[in-house]
């Protein structure tokens, strides 16, 4: 299998899509301002307390109050805050080496007993804002690297249940034993399997540096504030999947390339060379295929195979997904194999849709009807299969007797939405335009008013790939007679995101020429 990364970065937002033999299974989209990720460290404030709930709101300076559970406190809360009494107390930042880890609390204790309203703590992001909710939060500090997790305030090493192996796990135990700090834990992740002391020592100084770097912060700092902010989505994405599959990284932004190309140099030297920079003039979604795959992909009809399809729903308390054979060709099959045959492409696409729609919670699905134990029995088999590769934690139950099989699904992030359906450019949902045979007026228009009025004399112009190849077809083509014309120099990009009859000018320095004007339809 064969993985690649493209990386489209624009002025408000990064959309970073993960590609396994050209196919999408992973899109990920990210506000360039954004804030509350997961992962991020915070000196909160507690705002209220809720003994009924055993838990607390805290204010870190989201508009609502995160939300803290007892226990999410982590059992070393204690030498949490023995640690902030001590740098209160101190100019300079004390080492956690050298302090005195406190008892663990009480695992059926009650927040009234460690917390207090006004207290100054320090939190994590476990669970970003979703839907009407602040973020979640854990008292239980980490920061995670490739092959390693670091956390402080614990004395233990902990090895992934994923790597099988007891001479592998024994040996991992006892040398990251031999070289993590006192007072520090360490969770070795199944990344780590066959990595040499180097590798693993060379990490772990990098998530020292970085605890360093937030505890001297804790000094100064007064509540809400931000101490430690975790690296950008995209770097943070090849960190969890990043593997010798990967063969290619494309991003249309020399900045944010060069970002991870230090970064898959520090984890993998020999494979820097896989970041490629993006310049040709499509834009890139469109040039590697996504485009088209995420306007296929999302909203609520899935066509998947010989004409079969599935219908998502989103509710507030769960996904429901409905299997349907659609108009498929007549073939040898009985029905019961046909419904087999059927869920089984379904629950390979369905694998994909929670991956690439970051679908969490309870997810319900309705197959079609089988009648053998063995054929249900199969498909659960299949789906476990699938979801093999999808890297949040997940349940799935076997089919029920109505039919339906239940997945639970973590969910740390809001779900992706993209919306499949557009309003339409140019009458602006009034439900009246303009003839389109006068829309290539309308473009010759923009262009005299930016070569005349604007002294605008480079530029391009993005238009749908449909109207393109009626724009440049022919010797002499509308380009060339308005190249020629108006003396500009003009180039047409075809862009598969925008309407049949919308348009889009940028200067040559890539920035946005705003010459939509809305008419009144009459």
């Amino acid at each position: 299998m064969v993985s690649e990364l493209v990386v489209d970065v624009q002025p408000k937002e990064i959309t970073i899509a993960v590609l396994e033999n050209k196919k999408l299974v992973e899109l990920q989209k990210e506000k360039r301002d954004e804030s509350y990720a997961v992962g991020n460290i915070y000196l909160g404030r507690v705002k209220k307390l809720m003994p009924a709930l055993n838990a607390a709101f805290v204010d870190v300076g989201y508009k609502k109050d995160a939300f803290l559970h007892y226990l999410d406190l982590g059992a070393e809360f204690n030498s949490v805050l023995y640690y902030q009494k001590l740098v209160g107390n101190k100019k300079k930042t004390p080492q956690v080496q050298k302090m005195k880890l406190q008892p663990n609390i009480d695992k059926s204790g009650s927040i009234t007993d460690v917390l207090k309203v006004g207290q100054e703590i320090l939190v994590q992001i476990a669970k970003e804002p979703i839907s009407t909710k602040g973020p979640r939060l854990t008292a239980e500090i980490s920061f995670a690297g490739r092959f390693l997790v670091l956390i402080p305030f614990i004395d233990r090493v902990s090895v992934s249940q994923k790597i099988k192996s007891r001479e592998e796990r024994a040996r991992l135990r006892q040398l990251v034993q031999s070289i993590k700090p006192k007072n520090f834990g360490v969770i070795i992740r199944t990344n780590a399997e066959g990595k040499r002391v180097a590798e693993l020592d060379a990490e772990l100084k990098l998530l020292m540096q970085k605890w360093e770097d937030t505890s001297s912060k804790l000094s100064k700092a007064r509540a809400p504030a931000l101490l430690y902010e975790e690296t950008s989505r995209t770097v943070a994405l090849l960190r969890d999947i990043f593997d010798p599959s990967f063969e290619h990284i494309h991003v249309n932004d020399k900045d944010v390339a060069k970002q991870i190309a230090d970064y898959v140099g520090l984890i993998a030297p020999n494979k820097r060379d896989i970041v490629k920079l993006y310049t040709g003039a499509l834009p890139i979604m469109d040039n590697f295929g996504v485009t088209k795959q995420i306007k296929q992909l999302f909203g609520k009809t899935v066509t998947f195979k010989n004409g079969a399809y599935l219908i998502i729903e989103h509710t507030e308390a769960l996904h429901v997904i409905d299997v349907n054979s659609g108009n498929r060709n007549k073939s040898s099959l009985g029905q019961e194999d046909h419904a087999f045959a059927v869920n089984v492409a379904a629950a390979e696409e369905i694998a994909r849709q929670l991956r690439l729609r970051d679908m969490g919670g309870i997810i319900v699905i309705d197959f079609i009807d089988m009648i053998k134990g063995e054929h249900r029995n199969d498909l659960l088999v299949k789906m476990q299969d699938f979801m093999a590769q999808d890297r949040a934690k997940h349940n799935i139950l076997p089919l029920s007797k109505f039919g339906l099989m239940q997945i639970t699904r973590q969910r740390v992030r809001p779900e992706i939405e993209v919306a499949t359906s557009e309003v339409c450019p140019t009458c602006f949902g009034k439900g009246k335009i303009k003839s389109s045979l006068l829309f290539t007026d309308t473009l010759e228009g923009k262009i005299d008013y930016l070569a005349n009025k604007l002294k605008v004399k480079k530029f391009s112009l993005h238009i749908h790939p449909y109207v393109a190849a009626y724009v440049e077809r022919g010797l002499f083509s509308l380009k060339h007679q308005w190249k020629k014309k108006y003396n500009v120099n003009l180039k047409i990009i075809p862009d598969q995101s925008l309407g049949f009859l919308e348009y889009v000018f940028y200067d040559k320095d890539g920035n946005e020429i705003d010459l939509k004007e809305e008419v009144e339809m009459k």
